[in-house]
């Protein structure tokens, strides 16, 4: 018992987030007691596809799908060029396996990279412009992170239309981070350092040779298992079908048989943290004076609104609080897919970035999030008035 409970402890320690989500939700429940109503507020649809989708992606992880993109490294010879790949990397690659996964896959080898290329000074900028990837290459697509796939879900309009909403944002962050890369490496003129990369990629071939021919068979099975479960995933969120249960028990059955271990590496963190903020926003809507304070405040303000609660809360369950008062999707979109660009509270994706950089450089958290707060606030300042000119003109 005293184990289980220091190791509760432990865990909500390391996961702020989920410490935050619980209090919520338990002072919430004295605000409004629970009903049988809150079972069927709870959105156990997007609760479904989420472990769905965060399970298959675990079997990316596992079993290096990336691998070939990122053997390209070695064949770069300036750090620019190997930014750019990154950081674009991480945005494109967002918008399918998610911001969080994308950066949980590039991040740590992009600090590798440039470890072994000496020059660790641009480690923070670099990871700070994949940040800014993820949060703005995921935006794109319905499952691109948490809450565009919970408005996805609850709002529905069409994945074509969703795109298209979406889509002037996320070609103007393509030329933006590109200068962004470019003004950063203006005096270093991107010297190549590339012995050193050669040495890591020649090393990491190396290990991979070493495989025997039967594990290799294994993991080629396991990938193509992987890629079909996906493309399985996917085609439920965007057909919307009612069936998605039996999606859940295929996808839940076919990882037991094929690859059991990864229900355990499963992110269940952050379905209890989502199963939380569910069930603060559902009694939140369910008080009275609550429900008209926001009924009257968030409709016509979603813009404002999501962006400044999310850097109290974070977007994820900004979304979540939002949604039932808003009135516009576009605004609440824009702002909840902005809102990671002002602080690393406002989106779950930094606050995993930060971990990832802690990790490798324990003390230097503060440096992080000096580096983060200033570049991201500039890409934000040049987004932020573009993208309510765009609300408002498509209001008319």
């Amino acid at each position: 018992m005293h184990r289980f409970i220091l190791w509760l402890k432990n865990l909500f320690k390391k996961d702020i987030m989920l410490s935050l989500s619980l209090l919520v939700a338990v002072i919430s429940l004295f605000i409004t007691p629970p009903s049988k109503e809150l079972l069927t507020d709870i959105n156990w649809r997007t609760l479904a596809t989420l472990f769905m989708l965060l399970s298959v992606l675990e079997g990316f992880k596992s079993e290096n799908i990336f691998a070939p993109i990122i053997r390209r490294t070695k064949n770069f010879s300036s750090l620019k060029t190997l930014t750019i790949f990154f950081v674009f990397c991480v945005f494109f690659s967002s918008m399918f396996v998610t911001n969080d996964v994308s950066l949980i896959i590039f991040v740590p080898l992009t600090i590798i990279l440039f470890r072994a290329a000496g020059k660790e000074k641009y480690i923070l900028p670099v990871l700070t412009f994949e940040n800014i990837a993820a949060i703005r290459g995921s935006l794109l697509m319905p499952f691109g992170s948490p809450q565009n796939l919970f408005l996805y879900a609850k709002s529905g309009i069409s994945t074509a239309d969703f795109i298209l909403m979406m889509l002037p944002l996320w070609i103007f962050s393509v030329f933006l981070l590109y200068l962004f890369i470019s003004i950063l490496y203006l005096r270093d003129h991107g010297k190549s350092e590339n012995n050193q990369i050669m040495i890591f990629g020649n090393a990491q071939e190396n290990q991979e040779s070493e495989v025997s021919e039967s594990d290799r068979k294994l993991h080629h099975k396991r990938r193509i298992m992987y890629l079909l479960l996906f493309v399985i995933v996917v085609a439920s969120i965007v057909s919307r079908t009612r069936y998605y249960p039996l999606v859940l028990a295929l996808v839940t059955l076919t990882l037991l048989i094929g690859d059991r271990k990864i229900l355990i590496k499963t992110d269940y963190v952050l379905l209890l943290t989502f199963l939380c903020f569910f069930t603060f926003s559902s009694s939140i809507c369910r008080h009275p004076a609550i429900s008209a304070f926001l009924s009257e405040s968030v409709a016509g303000h979603e813009y404002v609104w999501s962006i400044l609660l999310s850097q109290v809360i974070s977007n994820v369950p900004a979304s979540i609080v939002l949604y039932p008062f808003s009135t516009d999707l576009r605004a609440l979109l824009y702002g909840l897919d902005s809102a990671g660009l002002c602080s690393i509270i406002g989106s779950l994706a930094s606050v995993i970035n930060l971990r990832l950089y802690a990790r490798e450089y324990p003390g230097k958290s503060f440096a992080f999030i000096k580096t983060f707060t200033w570049i991201s606030l500039v890409f934000f300042a040049i987004v932020v008035l573009p993208q309510l000119w765009l609300i408002l003109y498509c209001q008319r």
